[in-house]
């Protein structure tokens, strides 16, 4: 059978057309249910919900929303948290490859939702969720080999949205993540909520940011994996922005890009005070990391080792999502506990 008729694909075009013929059905009966003009222009202008229809470019794929989405699935953790953080549980139909452990406040939430699998869930599985719109984290959940390119799920009558972080951005900031937040309460109708939390968001950021700024940097390095070499977050990444808003700073804020391999060499040259470990599944545990950092003779006398001055950050916590706020105060208690006390 061809791949663009399978059973799944089928019902999703199926589902697709039946929700326009629906909605086709609505905008009719509206316009002709009053024999006064006005009547009918009320009706039918009612249909449509305020501030739709709107129509959003991401990542270069524009779509134009009649109306907000009404059954997503999230595919990685931080696109559902964001959801959850904006009161949208009740549109979530599924979720997929939880990396940490879900923010207390959500975390009820959460595991109401069916978790659909435990790392990207196949395109067949995504459309018996019988979605409208997959809300993807990282570019890894439309892989087009996987058979999730979002013109397969286009083609099914899906819409997509990807996190702006993986759009190509040359820099990633904590501005991505306040536009991300906005950028999606416009699509499901909720700005004013959207609001609201960027500004709690912001007020987090703030009062961190204000508790240490009169301590002088701490110099930092991310780790992230690895052992031939590290691999670290570079000066594009927004972990070197959580790190300078925390009092600190990036000794491989020079790396240009996102995420890189550098030697050990060059870490014990540029002596870092502490060490952020990244925490996720399958990177190891951040007992075994802390281990192989202390085990190692070379890097004896780099200041984080011998002092064992180490910082956790859940990797959800230092991408676009709400979870970015909240990294910028662990990292500043863990540079600057004295400012705490």
């Amino acid at each position: 059978m061809s791949p663009s008729f399978t059973p799944a694909r089928t019902r999703g075009l199926l589902r697709a057309t039946a929700a326009a013929l629906a909605l086709s059905s609505v905008l009719l009966t509206t316009g002709c249910g009053s024999s006064g003009e006005s009547g009918g222009d009320a009706k039918a202008t009612a249909a449509v919900p305020a501030g739709f229809p709107v129509t959003i470019d991401n990542c270069g794929v524009k779509t134009t929303y009649d109306r907000p989405p009404s059954r997503v699935v999230t595919i990685h953790q931080h696109p559902a948290e964001l959801m959850l953080a904006l009161g949208l549980k009740d549109r979530m139909a599924g979720t997929a490859f939880p990396d940490s452990a879900v923010l207390p406040e959500l975390e009820k939430d959460y595991k109401a939702i069916p978790e659909l699998a435990k790392r990207e869930p196949s395109f067949e599985t995504v459309l018996d969720a019988e979605p409208d719109f997959v809300y993807g984290g990282y570019g890894s959940a439309f892989d087009e080999k996987e058979g999730r390119s979002r013109k397969a799920f286009a083609d099914a009558g899906i819409d997509t949205y990807l996190n702006r972080e993986y759009c190509g951005k040359k820099k990633v900031t904590m501005k991505d993540t306040y536009d991300e937040i906005r950028t999606i309460g416009t699509v499901f109708g909720v700005p004013d909520r959207a609001d609201k939390l960027v500004t709690d968001l912001q007020s987090r950021v703030g009062k961190a940011t204000a508790a240490v700024g009169g301590e002088s940097e701490v110099s930092v390095f991310v780790y992230d994996s690895g052992d031939k070499s590290a691999f670290t977050a570079g000066g594009k990444s927004l972990g070197t922005e959580l790190i300078h808003l925390a009092g600190g700073e990036n000794v491989f804020a020079d790396l240009d890009d996102v995420f890189g391999d550098v030697s050990w060499e060059q870490v014990v040259e540029r002596k870092p005070e502490v060490i952020a470990i990244y925490d996720y599944a399958g990177a190891g545990s951040v007992e075994e990391k802390k281990k192989y950092l202390l085990s190692q003779p070379a890097l004896a006398d780099v200041p984080a080792v011998r002092n064992k001055r180490f910082v956790v950050l859940p990797l959800t916590a230092t991408l676009v999502g709400i979870r970015s706020a909240y990294a910028v105060e662990d990292l500043a208690r863990g540079l600057h506990p004295e400012s705490f006390r």
